[in-house]
């Protein structure tokens, strides 16, 4: 039987079959973007199906052909933190609280991150116990774009990626593919994005392990990792100012288009970002990344930069972004110490 969770909202679809409880993200339209009622609703059915001795495995998918998730819903975002950020930043709390829960999850998850799966989108599926990418997938942490910083426990696997790898996706924003993603850390499997729906199907019949048996084929190399020399040797400097001098220099074309790249992106934003991996790196547990994650979106919120980045990206589509500060030379230790400063509502587990 397919239903609502609730009566509230069709934005977030169950059914169960067998010992096996599917979730659909359902906003097609809005490539699945989250939204609060989505993110209570997901909470609410994973801890009930967790403490339900009959689930014993979970699907997540999203519905249409786009994708799993392109984020949360940042034109809201937008407005609220237009506002007074209230709405928001209670969206980041119950957000990261589910994150959190989707790592702890007890019972095997299996995310299937086709299409688009960003931002959000990554917060609920990349911290599950098994994530299954295909040849569909474009994967990304673009917050940079945005005049925002990675979220959603994202540099908690951007800075345990191999070598420079993370650092790389965190600072250009730019997507990478299945193969790269399992290249990265965030997933584990590939499965044609023609045999999805019989893999998710399979689940219920064969279970997790007979399903990726039967559907899961070796994905194909990783153009990204086959550029780790470049990447290591460039992101290994001590600042975004020195990353960006050494990507101009390199005589790799890729290195030069991603410092382009990173020229378009939030000054502010790529500095905390820089300083939100290494940070990260540092931390034990994706709970202890997510805290700080509140702590960097609850500035971010109050920061002139997101606010004009959303903006030019997604509100008035000018794509001419006015950043302040307009220069990484101009970011400051304090401005971007100030990102880390705890909140009076700091995240707890």
């Amino acid at each position: 039987m397919t239903g609502a969770v609730t009566g509230e909202s069709d934005d977030v679809l169950t059914r169960v079959e067998g010992n096996t409880g599917y979730i659909t993200l359902n906003r097609p339209k809005a490539i699945n973007s989250l939204n609060q009622t989505m993110v209570d609703l997901l909470s609410a059915v994973l801890i009930r199906w967790e403490r339900d001795e009959s689930i014993r495995s979970v699907v997540l998918s999203g519905a249409g052909e786009r994708g799993l998730c392109a984020g949360g819903d940042v034109v809201a975002l937008y407005h609220s933190a237009r506002k007074d950020g209230v709405d928001a930043r209670r969206f980041w709390r119950d957000e990261y609280l589910l994150n959190g829960l989707v790592g702890r999850f007890a019972k095997p998850y299996v995310a299937l991150m086709d299409g688009i799966v960003m931002g959000g989108g990554v917060g609920v599926s990349a911290h599950a116990n098994t994530r299954v990418v295909t040849d569909t997938a474009k994967v990304a942490m673009p917050e940079v774009g945005i005049g925002f910083v990675p979220d959603v426990g994202g540099t908690y696997l951007l800075s345990r990626a191999p070598g420079k790898l993370g650092l790389h996706a965190a600072l250009t924003g730019a997507p990478f593919n299945g193969a790269d993603a399992i290249a990265l850390g965030f997933a584990d499997h590939y499965v044609p994005h023609s045999d999805l729906d019989a893999f998710a199907a399979a689940v219920a019949t064969d279970g997790v392990e007979g399903a990726l048996a039967r559907y899961a084929t070796e994905p194909p190399p990783s153009e990204l990792a086959a550029q780790r020399e470049w990447i290591d040797e460039c992101y290994s400097k001590d600042s975004v100012i020195d990353i960006v001098e050494a990507l101009k220099a390199h005589d790799a074309e890729p290195a030069n288009e991603a410092a382009k790249l990173i020229a378009t992106r939030s000054p502010i934003s790529l500095s905390v970002t820089f300083e939100a991996v290494r940070r990260a790196a540092e931390l034990e547990t994706l709970e202890d990344v997510l805290v700080q994650d509140y702590r960097t979106s609850s500035a971010s919120v109050r920061s002139h930069d997101f606010v004009e980045g959303i903006r030019a990206q997604l509100v008035d589509k000018d794509r001419n972004p006015k950043w302040s500060p307009a220069d990484l030379s101009e970011v400051t230790v304090a401005d971007v110490a100030s990102y880390f400063e705890p909140v009076e509502d700091d995240l707890t587990f």
